[in-house]
Order: structure tokens, then sequence, then C-alpha cells
């Protein structure tokens, strides 16, 4: 068994991208989805940068004509008060005039799902990973919940936050720590809130936050950080009903912009929940003939909106590393040096992010409303973001293995 066939753990975002990739690096894959059947309706919306289309752009993808986003190249914040707090740029212009956009994950997954498949990638449903282990020749032997194993070169893990792939590739492995906040969200539609193009707006309401952007149809798509000191179970959120949601919003944002009220009011399908959480850090990224990308390795909150693009970024990189150096664990080692820093620098990022998003005294909020405007303009201008969205996996430049450990002299 070789390195050029590939067994991918995961559906969702990172997995497709990684096996296009691979794909274009010379390398066989097959995806395999725990879940029994594709669901282009799961989770809500999200935010792909211009470093993650980048990335889609690199292996000849257009997400701007092949899925119903809405274009966000600018944020624009609020005070509960109605007090315009700043201007932020979401990501950079790309070369073609390609921006950052606002997509539901179901639409997302769609089109990596068709991309995939007709380049002739297989992906296999129903394929919940219970264990793997090497195998003799060098290559990997993956067993699933139904029974059925796999065999191939090397696996990837792209299975998420709660990847099963991590905790078989080093037992104990941490586990995604709560952020202290809860998203709630869901869809409504307004005929007197005007569209938002190119703009998704973000209260810092007086107790939660509230991010909306409107499309040009009136469809109005929304969301709610709520602090919760106390992590809740996700039985107890499902047992929480739409409506109970809904008068609890508008209890929480009573006082706030007014269309607050009026977004959470006119919203007339489910409102969702769950906990938001992340992953600091992994000590491990790879070992043997397995490595993980994406949330595997490094969950971020959705607070930086980078959690898609990171995933995409690592699964560039590591094709461009088994492309370049054949020996698998040299290849797996420069991935994660190459990837590594600047991961959990975002994950670090975004959590901070998180931490300004609900005040509960008086005194705090108003401190912030008055500090806020000024350091938007120093913390998160064009220039200070660069870092993060200026980033690009250049795939014509030859991977640099990792340096080797010196010998020791026993001399």
């Amino acid at each position: 068994m070789t390195a050029r066939q590939a067994l991918i753990i995961g559906g969702g975002i990172g997995g497709p991208v990684a096996a296009m990739a691979l794909q274009r690096a010379g390398i066989d894959a097959t995806v395999y989805e725990a879940r029994d059947h594709p669901d282009d309706y799961t989770g809500w919306f999200l935010n792909t940068a211009s470093n993650g289309l980048d990335v889609l752009h690199t292996l000849g993808i257009d997400l701007a004509s092949r899925a119903d986003g809405h274009p966000i190249p600018t944020m624009v914040m609020w005070s509960g008060t109605g007090k315009r707090l700043g201007e932020v740029a979401n990501g950079i212009r790309l070369d073609d005039g390609t921006v950052s956009v606002c997509i539901k994950r179901g639409e997302l997954q769609r089109v990596l799902r068709e991309e995939t498949l007709g380049r002739g990638i297989r992906i296999e449903y129903g394929k919940r990973l219970t264990g793997y282990e090497p195998t003799g020749d060098g290559g990997v032997a993956a067993v699933f919940a139904d029974g059925s194993t796999a065999e191939g070169g090397l696996l990837v893990g792209a299975d998420g936050i709660h990847s099963a792939t991590r905790q078989l590739l080093l037992p104990g492995s941490p586990e995604p720590a709560y952020t202290g906040l809860i998203g709630v969200g869901g869809y409504s539609r307004s005929t007197t809130i005007p569209p938002t193009p190119n703009t998704q707006h973000f209260v810092f309401g007086r107790r939660a936050f509230f991010g909306y952007l409107v499309r040009d149809s009136g469809e109005t798509w929304w969301f709610a950080n709520l602090a919760r000191p106390e992590q809740p179970s996700r039985q107890e959120l499902a047992a929480i009903t739409s409506q109970q949601w809904k008068r609890h919003l508008l209890e929480l944002f009573a006082g706030d912009l007014p269309l607050i009220g009026e977004i959470i009011g006119s919203t007339s399908g489910d409102i969702g929940a769950h906990v938001v959480e992340d992953l600091a850090t992994t000590p491990v990224w790879h070992l043997g003939p397995a490595v993980l990308i994406g949330d595997a390795a490094h969950a971020t909150s959705p607070n930086a909106g980078q959690g898609a693009s990171l995933a995409m970024e690592d699964a560039l990189v590591l094709a461009k590393c088994l492309r370049d150096l054949p020996d698998t664990e040299r290849a797996f080692a420069a991935y994660e040096r190459l990837r590594r820093q600047r991961a959990e620098k975002i994950v670090a990022y975004s959590h901070r992010i998180g931490t300004s998003k609900t005040i509960s005294n008086p005194l705090g909020v108003w401190i912030r409303d008055l500090v806020m405007p000024i350091a938007l303009k120093r913390f998160a201008s064009p220039a200070a973001h660069a870092w993060i969205y200026t980033y690009h996996v250049n795939w014509d430049e030859h991977a640099q293995p990792p340096p080797r450990p010196p010998v020791p002299d026993l001399t």
C-alpha cells in the first residue's frame, strides 16, 4: 500500500476540499461520512472569508457562481442604543473581484459535494469511524461502525470539533472547551428593514450580542450570542421550543435597537441553539499514518469567521506537502510546521473577540461603547487584519521538509 490512496474521515467542508486537493497532487482519495445521507439543510450560515475563497479558486471552484450567498466585504458595529461604533473590513477583494461571502452551511456543503463527485471522487455515507491501525506495508486500515473496513496509504481526520479520529490518534487528547456563550439563530422576513448589500451588521446590546443581514428578497439571516456561565447540555437546548426562545430573546433585547425585536418577532421558522466551543491546542496533529485537519486539530469559535477557511487552508497545504515529500510522516510534519502557529493564533484571537460580546453590568457596557470606536480604528483596521486575510497557499511553490533533529554527539 502506498500514500497514493487516502482515507478521508468527514464529509463536511475540510474533507471534500482535502479530497480535491489530494487528487490534484496525484493522490486518490475516498471520503467517509458518518451521516447516512447528504444533508443540504444542516446548520445555519457561516462566513467564508476571502482567504478560504482563495483556496477554492486554486482548486478551480468559483463559489459565488455556484451558491446563493450574500457578499459581506464589510461589517458594521452598533451599540444597543443605535450608536454606530465603527466599520470593519471582512477580508480582502481577490484579483477577480471576489469578496467574502455569508452562505448557508448546507449550501456550501452541497457545492463541495457536487464538485467532489464531479471529479470522480467517491463519498461513502453511513461510515462512522470506530478504529484504525497501521498495516504491515506502511498503510492504514480503518474500521467503521457498520462493520465495514477500508485500507489506504494514509488517513485524514476531517471529522470536526468532536473528532473521533483525534481521540483514536491520541487517546485522552483535549476535548473542546465551552466559551461561556450560546449561539441562537434563525431566518425571518421583513418588509420594513431595507436590504444590507455587501454588509453584515452586529449589535452589542446591553445584555446580549446580535448579528444580522437582509437579502434583497427581504429574508433576514440572524443570530444572537448569550452569556451562560454554566454549560447547558444538548438535550437541555433541544428541549427549548422556538416560541420559548422568541419570548426570551425579545425580553433580553428589550431596550436595544427596535429592529432586533422586529427581526426576532417576524421569525416564523425554527430557532436553533448550540453551545459555542473552541479547541485552543491539540498536542499531536499526526501520528503514524494518520493526520488531523480543520476543527479536528484546532477548532475556532465562530467569532472571527475563520473556521471554514482554516480547514480549506489546511487541506491545500497538506496536499502540497504530500505531493512534494515522498515520506508520509515527514510530509505530515511539514504540514504541521506550516499550519500550527497560524491556526492557534486565530483560535486565540477569535476567543478574545467572544469575551467582548456580552457584558452584563451597565458601567462595563458604557465603557465598551465609549472605547470601541477607537479600538476598532486601531486594532481592526485592514492593516491590522492583513495577517488573516492575505494568507495565500502558493500551489506552485515546492513544500520544504522540516529540519531533521540534530544527531547527538556520543563521542
